[in-house]
């Protein structure tokens, strides 16, 4: 995901919205990892990990690990990592450690673990200790920060429009913003912004499995994180035991082809999230047109109605907008808005019809903050931008911008616009030395689980088929549903599935489509089923 940018109301606020977002069986149970450059990683002694409680009465431990910043110099300067964990509910049938990284990337793993805990499969949370972190760069570790104070942030984020910028003096005010960050990033952190790459925080992430004393690694990754996925599991192939990739990166998209040279299209349009924005944007006029305003607050009665309604709103903020609500800004919350369906899209249905009549939306409610060290770390725009650009190849002239974003509209509409300009922050960044651009078909111990989901407003389902080709052992598996990943959408078919292949190495047939969410669109929460709630795990499931 993107680093959000638009209406944000705080810290706390920003995270949540960050948050916001395959028959075979195989028995779980080499060669040195390589350098992304070819080289062999140093070897170190890794020491365990000292946990305590995050804070007084918290259900969650935390703990530091120091790590090389440079990973060529393994004795140099080193840097810290912060960490969170939950112990496995059923001690006594504990397997190992299920290491979770939530995407962005930026996204502070103490923070949306503890957020996100529920959501994961009750056997799974039985079996497993689930441990996360903050990349490096992000959050409570050592981070990315450009500025001398917050409200130097603030200064800087007031200095260009919210959402995306319209006509030739916001792109100017646009460019001069992140070419201005990547100025004061380049002064305040001149070695750390060349060590943030998705490579760095694989190698990272296996000093983690060491410590916690895993022979192998087990592993969920969503959105971003399945493209740290992919990384590990072609520089540490003989370490896979067990890893889930939920929403993903096309690594091709990522990569451009591994051709770092003038990129024709931004990272998003070569991925395809305009058009998956505009599919999902379009599903949710419809399903919402579909029923009434008492489930959806937007509907005009049917989705030919609704769709009318939806387009003479955008035209009505293009010329008058509603406070601080932009038409640019208006798009942003939408798009962030359909990550996750339940309350998410009725939410945001109730945001459209207040500015349908005239009126700002109130903020949304947040859940009480994890009880977790820093509930509330500095997250700046600089954190994601030093990972997304660093690694993955951007137009550095600002002025193809109005054509790609013209290009993207005629394909995504206003999804599109949304889209284009979120790697604007990458026109003036430098690319990592060390990111990771292949192979990706490197053989690994044990297959890896590649989810997709028919309508996914970021990530699109051609990207997971695309993961799952690239991969040299991996089973795609099919969710015909709606929002960003399964984890935040959950469906007890897809969550049957990951148990038994976590659990018991036991991948789904293949060609395996889960039919049926948990919570459908506009209707009443269903409690989640699993494996072994006698109900029905597998429902909704077919196997050509």
């Amino acid at each position: 995901m993107p680093r959000i940018r638009g209406l944000t109301a705080g810290r706390r606020r920003h995270i949540a919205v960050i948050a916001a977002l395959a028959a075979g069986s195989t028995v779980l149970a080499g060669p040195s990892p390589a350098w992304a450059g070819g080289a062999p990683t140093p070897s170190a002694p890794v020491a365990r990990l000292d946990w305590s409680q995050c804070v007084p009465g918290s259900e969650f431990d935390c703990a530091t690990m120091k790590v090389p910043l440079d990973y060529s110099e393994p004795g140099g300067r080193t840097i810290e990592l912060a960490v969170v964990r939950r112990e496995a509910t059923a001690p006594g049938r504990r397997i190992g450690t299920l290491f979770f990284n939530p995407g962005g990337p930026g996204g502070p793993g103490t923070v949306q673990m503890p957020d996100s805990y529920e959501k994961f499969p009750r056997e799974v949370r039985e079996r497993f200790d689930i441990v996360s972190w903050d990349p490096r760069g992000i959050g409570s570790s050592t981070a990315m920060n450009c500025f001398a104070s917050p409200e130097e942030a603030a200064e800087w984020n007031a200095s260009k429009p919210a959402g995306f910028p319209v006509g030739a003096k916001e792109r100017a005010a646009t460019f001069a913003a992140y070419k201005d960050l990547a100025s004061r990033c380049e002064k305040r952190n001149p070695e750390l912004i060349r060590h943030v790459s998705t490579a760095d925080t694989a190698r990272d992430l296996d000093r983690l499995r060491q410590a916690v004393g895993d022979a192998q690694l087990t592993y969920l990754g969503i959105s971003y994180g399945t493209i740290l996925a992919a990384t590990y599991a072609n520089l540490f192939p003989d370490k896979v035991r067990a890893m889930v990739l939920d929403g993903n990166w096309d690594p091709q998209a990522w990569t451009n082809h591994g051709v770092d040279d003038r990129p024709r299209l931004t990272s998003f349009l070569r991925l395809g999230s305009d058009r998956s924005g505009a599919e999902t944007l379009d599903k949710f006029l419809d399903l919402c047109g579909a029923t009434t305003a008492a489930r959806c607050a937007f509907s005009a009665g049917s989705p030919e109605g609704t769709r009318d309604k939806y387009d003479q709103l955008m035209q009505r903020l293009r010329k008058d907008p509603v406070g601080a609500w932009t038409y640019p800004a208006t798009v942003d919350s939408i798009m962030n808005g359909l990550y996750v369906v339940h309350p998410g899209w009725t939410d945001l249905a109730g945001r459209l019809q207040d500015l349908w009549r005239g009126r700002e939306p109130q903020p949304p409610t947040l859940p009480p903050p994890p009880a977790v060290r820093n509930p509330n770390p500095y997250v700046g725009e600089e954190q994601g931008t030093s990972v997304l650009c660093g690694d993955s190849p951007n137009p550095r002239d600002p002025g193809v911008y109005p054509a790609l974003e013209e290009g993207a509209a005629a394909r995504g509409g206003d999804a599109g616009r949304h889209w284009t300009w979120a790697t604007a922050g990458c026109t003036y960044w430098p690319l990592s030395p060390d990111h990771y651009r292949g192979p990706w078909n490197t053989p690994t111990a044990h297959p890896l689980l590649v989810i997709g989901t028919a309508y996914d407003p970021s990530t699109p389902a051609p990207a997971a088929r695309a993961m799952a080709r690239e991969l040299a052992d991996a089973r795609l598996l099919n969710l015909d549903g709606y929002g960003h990943t399964a984890l935040l959408n959950p469906s007890s078919c897809i969550q049957a599935h990951e148990s038994r292949y976590l659990i018991d190495g036991v991948l789904p047939p293949p060609g395996t489509t889960c039919r049926e969410q948990d919570t459908p669109p506009f209707a009443t929460p269903r409690p989640n089923g699993g494996v072994s709630t006698g109900g029905g795990g597998m429902a909704g499931t077919t196997v050509p």
